[in-house]
């Protein structure tokens, strides 16, 4: 977009650049058209397009190292994407657009936006700004993020690969569109957190009071999710080892790979899809899980019901525990011993073998009922969709 780079005309038109907003920050260094710009005090300058989009109030664009960080507190909206690498082949560029304040420029004498060289960080910070205000930031593909949004302000991160991404938000909604980071954690005290398409990294989300999680896809090492009121939600999780809880919500998994605990005191818990080592555990509420390929899966509600569904061809030790226990006639048990007690029944046996105890399904429900049942992977498809 600008020609920070050259000789000749392009260096006459980089230094004829205006600030928008209408006060320039300081004369602009040209002498041979050097790589850095900077204003009279040494800093780099306010700049803004020739042709600002329509609604567009100031913009800045500031030299940067490709592997820097960007640091945000604002009580606005904020978007980050990836620079055009086609226009920024470099990638050594942050972009900041400012739109939808009403006040017009005055209403931005609170707005920093700076560069540490040394630190190689962007800050860009306000503690005060109209909350409609949209803040919009091109940044390059691989940038570290610290993003802190106050009151209602969104925070929508899309394209961006980092080592560590962390946002958190009070009442606005969080929403990451196919992030990669080695570390991420989002945190928020009443807004939603949203994750489309694939999110990949170790992942830290909590979430607080009646604010809800929806995830397309996680894939990564460590997953880490907590609720308290509000509804859990994953359509598919890759993980070696996953940790998901809420205190009062619902757990809602789609399709789930790997190591996972799963923990709700007052929620249900609902798997459509279990492949490995499932271990789940509500206080008050019912657990419904499909287990399509087994590791080990250990299931216990004090106070509820259990819903196992199976593959037809899977292989396991049973142990069931319960108040009743309902095992479909379909279901194939070898050497099933069934013993009753004053306050229930516990069924032991094998599914589909006669000795193998490395892979097992235990569920406990001492003052529910557990029905166990056959179910094949194009039913469960079904019931997904």
């Amino acid at each position: 977009m600008f020609p920070f780079s050259g000789r000749g005309l392009g260096c006459l038109r980089l230094c004829l650049l205006r600030v928008w907003a209408g006060e320039a920050t300081g004369r602009w260094a040209c002498g041979t058209c050097q790589s850095r710009l900077y204003g009279s005090d040494g800093s780099q300058p306010e700049v803004s397009r020739s042709d600002p989009a329509p609604g567009t109030l100031k913009e800045w664009a500031l030299l940067v190292s490709p592997f820097g960080r960007l640091r945000a507190r604002l009580p606005c909206h904020l978007t980050v994407r990836p620079l055009d690498p086609l226009t920024y082949p470099d990638g050594d560029r942050v972009l900041v657009t400012v739109s939808g304040v009403e006040g017009g420029a005055r209403a931005l004498a609170g707005l920093q936006v700076n560069y540490d060289e040394a630190q190689k960080e962007v800050t860009i910070v306000a503690d005060v700004i109209d909350h409609q205000a949209s803040v919009e930031v091109n940044a390059p593909l691989k940038f570290d993020l610290n993003i802190q949004s106050s009151g209602s302000g969104c925070v929508k991160v899309q394209n961006i690969e980092c080592d560590n991404c962390k946002i958190e938000t009070e009442q606005g909604t969080s929403i990451l569109q196919s992030v990669k980071s080695q570390k991420l954690h989002v945190q928020t005290i009443g807004g939603k957190v949203i994750c489309l398409g694939t999110i990949y990294g170790n992942i830290d989300i909590h979430a607080s009071d009646k604010s809800t999680v929806t995830v397309d896809k996680l894939q990564g090492s460590s997953v880490n999710i907590s609720t308290e009121d509000g509804l859990l939600k994953v359509k598919y999780l890759y993980t070696e080892s996953s940790f998901l809880s809420s205190a009062a919500g619902d757990i809602t998994l789609g399709s789930v790979h790997g190591n996972i605990t799963l923990r709700s005191k007052m929620g249900n818990i609902t798997v459509d899809s279990s492949s490995g080592c499932l271990n789940a555990l509500a206080q008050q509420g019912a657990i419904d899980v499909y287990v399509s390929q087994l590791g080990k899966v250990e299931l216990k509600v004090h106070k509820g019901s259990i819903l196992v569904k199976v593959a037809s061809s899977l292989q396991a030790y049973l142990q069931l525990s319960g108040k009743e226990i309902d095992v479909n006639s379909d279901v194939h048990v070898e050497e099933m011993n069934e013993a009753h007690r004053d306050d229930g029944v516990i069924i032991t046996g094998f599914l589909n073998q006669t000795s193998e105890h490395e892979k097992w399904i235990k569920a406990d429900a001492p003052k529910g009922t557990i029905r166990f049942r056959s179910q094949s992977w194009f039913q469960s498809l079904k019931l997904q969709d």
